[in-house]
């Protein structure tokens, strides 16, 4: 047990070194823009450096904010209605035979909202969480837990993106593209001057004005290639995930559709492009730019849209599921 607690603690701490680079790789950048270029190579420029200086550091703060609460907000866990009981952990550890042990599954999933199922339409069971798997929910490696709407481990957060912070994640992406393209943006003008007014190093073709001969150009220079650097895989990642907020989709879903008691629906969750974002977002707009838990009003995106509902008429106690469902999810 000692050599695999080490190792796991080993694992915890490499796990923070990307987390730890993307800081270091911010803070040198605020360090380049903010000093090196705004205040100790352009100081004559008053107005142009207040503006500069206003807009980054706006982004800068919003990039900061969404990026703390991607990191350390915990990932929501299966309440305790999910949790088998004693008794029918007991019975389901003895039983051999996975058909027996599916019994003991559904007796205790009986008046639990599930609708989702495995590929063979078994209950979804986590063995070890020892839960049943409310549906969007998945099982993390990483973090050792099931997490709700899971929809991916990142290693740059050192975190799972669920139900809990994908919002958070969502303007992680959209502020961190927006702080990158800023710095690109404002950098470039200098960038080009260094390239076509310094590069003799004698000092008549180098105008006093543009970049003289210090160390800036150097921060000027990798400051512009690695902000474009991020923009660019930034923005393709960024908007791969509207397109799955667009269709209330996780990255898992996209891969490998939910299944359903009639079999497999890519669009299971969907209710709409609206309805999609919202429960992203929450229902008041004014929240949606920042990095605040705005839970939905009605539904959280946990339950599938009203095609997939109306398959449960068939059942006896359709209509207390259904609000037992939405009452345990918003209670928890």
């Amino acid at each position: 047990m000692a050599p695999t607690h080490v190792l796991r603690c080993c694992q915890r701490g490499l796990s923070w070194i990307p987390v730890i680079f993307i800081a270091l790789v911010v803070c040198w950048s605020y360090y380049a823009y903010v000093v090196e270029l705004c205040i100790c190579e352009y100081p004559s420029r008053i107005g142009e450096q207040i503006v500069y200086l206003i807009f980054f550091h706006v982004s800068f703060v919003m990039f900061v904010w969404s990026y703390w609460k991607t990191i350390f907000t915990k990932p929501a866990n299966p309440s305790k209605e999910f949790c088998l009981a004693k008794v029918e952990k007991e019975r389901y550890e003895k039983e051999e035979r996975p058909e027996a042990q599916q019994e003991v599954l559904w007796r205790a999933a009986a008046g639990l909202p599930l609708y989702t199922r495995t590929g063979s339409g078994a209950i979804r069971y986590c063995d070890r969480c020892q839960v049943i798997k409310p549906d969007r929910c998945h099982h993390c490696s990483a973090c050792d837990m099931c997490v709700l709407k899971m929809d991916h481990h990142c290693p740059w957060v050192n975190n799972c993106v669920g139900f809990s912070n994908y919002k958070y994640f969502i303007l992680f992406l959209a502020y961190s593209l927006v702080y990158c393209l800023f710095i690109a943006a404002t950098v470039l003008q200098y960038f080009i001057k260094f390239w076509t007014l310094c590069r003799r190093k004698s000092a008549e073709n180098c105008p006093k004005n543009n970049l003289p001969e210090t160390h800036a150009k150097f921060h000027v220079l990798f400051l512009f290639f690695v902000a474009a650097m991020f923009c660019i895989s930034i923005l393709s990642l960024f908007s791969y995930h509207l397109w799955l907020v667009g269709r209330n989709r996780s990255t898992i879903e996209a891969f490998r559709a939910p299944v359903f008691r009639t079999g497999s629906d890519k669009n299971g969750f969907s209710l709409g492009f609206r309805k999609n974002v919202a429960q992203v977002f929450g229902d008041q707009k004014k929240y949606w730019p920042l990095p605040l838990f705005t839970r939905p009003t009605s539904r959280i995106g946990l339950l599938p849209h009203h095609g997939s509902l109306a398959l449960l008429r068939d059942v006896p106690g359709a209509a207390i599921l259904l609000f037992s469902s939405i009452v345990s999810i918003v209670a928890s």
